[in-house]
């Protein structure tokens, strides 16, 4: 008897190609995804005034703790797991809420914020088939969008030499060479690069401008050299703490990621697999996606969320083989293990990260256009938009606005322009009356048949509606005697 040969086709989900074949795939996905997994620590490290020490290891973690998320959601365990080949890991989507709460609380009260923030994301995955309605893409995309255009200063910031602008140096011309030549860099590498380079342009970007920062003396390798080779998380490396406020807007983001990973799912689906999104991926997307944020904050890991960049290469490729994605997810461990590797991370000088990430910044931006357009452009909707946009960005750009508030609402509306942008949001779409363009086209013709009759009356005096009707009447008796003519 004759048994079926292994399955080794890169294309099939549960295919295992040779490891030759499979490695440079895999690799691909880990270029794609580095450059997003280790600058949301940097980051936050920065914000919270983290010692070279706690920096070093909020990278080694988020490194780990995104090689064990994606595995998780690859093979998943019971419930919970997306079992779709996606990339999960330590996202920019949080960075925002994350500069707020952290800047405000310190790493303590952000940790513990994103415990309950986990809970409430495995709360919307068991839910989620019953109010999935009420984000549809104007609340979704409204929310990215914000996402987006909040992360700019940061990486303006970082080109000029510092996430703080009292820092020595900050602004030198230097600075922004270095950043402009990344920069530079990375576009060519996107728009004219083929094959890995064009897939790994921002990797391709960090390492030229690494280079060139080197060149001028503007590395220092002080950290790894005093760094071990192999190291074990801890549990607990940071104690929790419990501010209202900091939970708030933590849940706030959490729920609002669930809705982008509902959306990076489905193109994961639709655009490698050529299917819809089931249920049953959904839910267990989310709830894993919760659990395995919930679990990180035991280990100093920041949220995690899916990396869209890695879904478009899934997209692009049509490579789908769980296998290929598990390897990227192996190396992503055994990066994380060694404290070495996460020293050198932070070797990247402030303008290399600045250049690399602006253009990230700017496509997460379109991300939100993109969401948006998918729904009608209509009157209602652009309110929502609109009036999302204003308050959120508005208030961030005049923090004093506010401060004649208590001081909870103060902390949680002005610290993150993203929970103004996705309450507005929220509360607008349910509030006002759902109208189409089609609708608003009907009352626009309604509005001008009014004001017409109301102008005819006014000119005609009295009689001049019964003379309209009369005419009407003799119009349709007209074309009902040709109608019968003509049969």
């Amino acid at each position: 008897m004759q048994t079926n040969p292994r399955n080794t086709s890169i294309f099939d989900f549960h295919g295992k190609p040779p490891l030759p074949k499979a490695l440079p795939i895999s690799l691909q996905h880990v270029l794609a995804m580095l450059a997003g997994v280790i600058t949301p620590p940097i980051i936050i490290a920065g914000v919270v005034g983290a010692t070279p020490a706690e920096k070093l290891l909020l990278i080694q973690i988020a490194v780990l703790a995104s090689g064990v998320c994606t595995l998780f959601h690859l093979y998943g365990v019971w419930k919970f797991g997306a079992r779709l080949p996606a990339i999960f890991g330590v996202g920019f989507a949080y960075v925002p809420t994350l500069i707020a709460v952290g800047g405000q609380f310190g790493i303590e009260g952000l940790i513990g914020a994103q415990l309950v923030g986990g809970i409430t994301m495995m709360v919307v995955g068991y839910f989620i088939q019953y109010i999935r309605h009420l984000f549809p893409p104007v609340v979704a995309g409204t929310v990215v969008l914000v996402i987006g255009l909040s992360l700019y200063d940061i990486a303006i910031r970082y080109m000029a030499g510092s996430g703080n602008t009292d820092a020595p140096g900050f602004g030198a011309p230097i600075n922004w060479a270095v950043g402009l030549v990344t920069l530079l860099t990375v576009l060519v590498a996107s728009q004219f690069g083929r094959g890995v380079v064009k897939l790994s342009a921002i990797m391709v970007g960090i390492l030229v401008g690494y280079l060139l920062s080197l060149a001028l003396g503007m590395v220092s390798f002080a950290s790894v050299a005093e760094a071990e080779w192999v190291a074990v998380p801890e549990v607990m490396p940071f104690e929790m703490e419990f501010h209202t406020a900091a939970i708030v807007s933590m849940v706030v983001i959490c729920v609002i990621n669930s809705v982008q990973t509902i959306g990076d799912l489905s193109a994961t689906t639709v655009g490698g697999m050529n299917r819809e999104l089931k249920t049953r991926e959904l839910t267990g997307g989310l709830l894993g996606n919760g659990l395995t944020t919930a679990v990180s904050a035991f280990f100093g890991a920041l949220p995690t969320s899916t990396f869209s960049q890695n879904v478009g290469i899934v997209a692009m490729t049509k490579v789908i083989s769980r296998y290929v994605l598990a390897i990227a997810g192996l190396f992503m461990i055994l990066a994380g293990l060694s404290p070495k590797f996460g020293a050198i991370m932070t070797t990247i000088p402030y303008p290399v990260l600045g250049g690399a990430t602006i253009i990230v910044f700017g496509m997460i931006t379109m991300t939100g256009i993109q969401l948006l357009i998918k729904d009608e452009l209509s009157a209602r909707n652009m309110t929502i938009v609109g009036l999302a946009l204003a308050l959120s960005l508005g208030i961030a750009q005049v923090p004093a606005a506010i401060e004649q508030f208590p001081a909870m609402l103060k902390n949680l509306i002005g610290g993150a322009p993203i929970v103004v942008a996705a309450i507005t949001a929220f509360v607008l779409n349910i509030v006002l009356p759902r109208t189409s363009l089609a609708d608003e086209a009907r009352e626009r013709e309604e509005i001008a048949r009014a004001d017409a009759e109301a102008a005819g009356q006014t000119e005609g005096g009295p009689h001049a509606e019964e003379i309209g009707a009369a005419g009407r009447e003799g119009a349709r008796a007209s074309r009902a005697a040709g109608g019968a003519r003509g049969g």
